[in-house]
């Protein structure tokens, strides 16, 4: 596809990075045909508001809708919503939907996410939360049942659920298979300390043990973990982790290795890029591949795929920083950067104690991520710092 040449696009993909794609196509001067495919029937919407508004019921769910019919109107894009794509064919150009319907186009954006991971099982009272129908089922059980809520998966998502049901007043009990949970993303310190919120919250935190399997009859009672113990459960939600969407684009002539495999500047294919949770590309800034499940990721990679799509090569690589936040309890966590593999670590305000800190990440002698639990004005400083490349040693020489 020449720059600007194109008549054409589809977005594949009707939640937040789809939305972003679409609008960010229009701001940049596309007025072609424009096509929007969803396998949800409703408008596009936030996520992260399920797990603790939404849950806890603090919003309802219109609330999270991200645009209305009107505003797409405005923006003169085709929704195909409640119709999933189901094939790509990257050589021609073309989606083909599950009503039949064949988009042929001149570019495509894949924008279809990742769903949750499952526990085999057939039982009743299972959970995950990844849509908002999950969370309205989810959220009846939670209040219609006086009820043993067990998360199994000590992540952001089991974590910030975990917090959730405490507040409705639930026994929760939280299963993660490492020694501490969180230490892959922030490493045992601070991992210690968010463990250590919950259990003088009332979440019972069991570390080091895995799910063997749920036991029940026509709904789940218990969870029986591989160190040999149980934990009864009224309601069990399931967070250990998601898949990229990608199983549609098998025999599509994509590369597909944990997401869309694109180069560094969001590119799959000629005409082909992709966007949000599904996209795995170089960062050049971190030093290997990168697939991004935050929120900011879904909008920045939006932006930088629509330019891409309509300028070529000259919008150059994609490489943010990227940064995410999650509420649990009356802590606000915040994360800036990309903490895998550092092997320098430092306190640099407040204190594990008052569980109120900001710390520094860094490895080879590079500033790599900056992290605060209530401390929102130090994770934005060395944010800053991370995308202009500073040192570890600069970075304390700033503090």
């Amino acid at each position: 596809m020449r720059d600007m040449d194109a008549q054409s696009i589809v977005v594949v993909g009707g939640s937040l990075a789809g939305l972003r794609s679409v609008e960010a196509l229009r701001r940049a001067g596309f007025d072609g045909e424009l096509h929007l495919v969803g396998d949800e029937a409703a408008l596009p919407y936030d996520r992260p508001p399920l797990s603790k508004q939404v849950l806890a019921g603090d919003w309802e769910l219109e609330r999270t809708f991200l645009s209305t019919h009107d505003a797409l109107a405005d923006l003169d894009v085709r929704l195909h919503l409640g119709d999933r794509a189901i094939a790509l064919d990257s050589a021609q150009l073309s989606v083909v939907l599950a009503s039949g319907v064949v988009l042929d186009v001149d570019g495509i954006v894949i924008a279809t996410g990742a769903r949750p991971r499952q526990l085999d099982t057939s039982l009743g009272g299972v959970h995950t939360l990844r849509t908002q129908r999950d969370a309205e089922a989810l959220r009846s059980e939670l209040l219609e049942t006086p009820s043993r809520v067990v998360v199994v998966g000590g992540g952001f998502i089991g974590a910030e659920v975990a917090a959730t049901a405490r507040g409705l007043g639930h026994e929760v009990s939280l299963i993660e298979m490492m020694d501490i949970p969180f230490e892959r993303v922030l490493g045992r310190e601070v991992g210690s300390v968010l463990t250590d919120i919950h259990r003088s919250h009332g979440v019972e935190v069991r570390s080091g043990v895995g799910c063997a399997r749920l036991v029940g009859a026509d709904t789940v009672q218990q969870v029986e973990l591989t160190d040999g113990s149980s934990v009864d459960a009224d309601v069990v939600v399931v967070g250990i982790g998601v898949i990229p969407n990608v199983e549609w684009l098998e025999g599509s002539g994509l590369t597909l290795d944990n997401g869309v495999v694109c180069d560094e500047t969001l590119l799959a294919a000629p005409g082909v890029v992709a966007v949000g949770d599904v996209v795995n590309w170089p960062s050049t800034r971190f030093g290997e591949p990168m697939r991004v499940e935050h929120w900011q990721n879904a909008a920045l990679s939006a932006q930088h795929a629509a330019s891409r799509l309509l300028q070529g090569e000259s919008v150059g690589a994609y490489d943010p920083v990227p940064w995410f936040w999650s509420d649990q309890y009356d802590r606000k966590l915040q994360l800036a950067g990309h903490t895998a593999g550092f092997d320098e670590f430092q306190i640099i305000d407040g204190d594990k104690e008052s569980r109120r800190f900001a710390a520094l990440y860094g490895r080879q002698g590079k500033l790599t991520a900056a992290f605060g639990m209530n401390r929102p004005r130090h994770v934005m400083k060395f944010r800053v710092m991370i995308e202009a490349g500073a040192s570890f040693a600069e970075a304390l020489a700033a503090v």
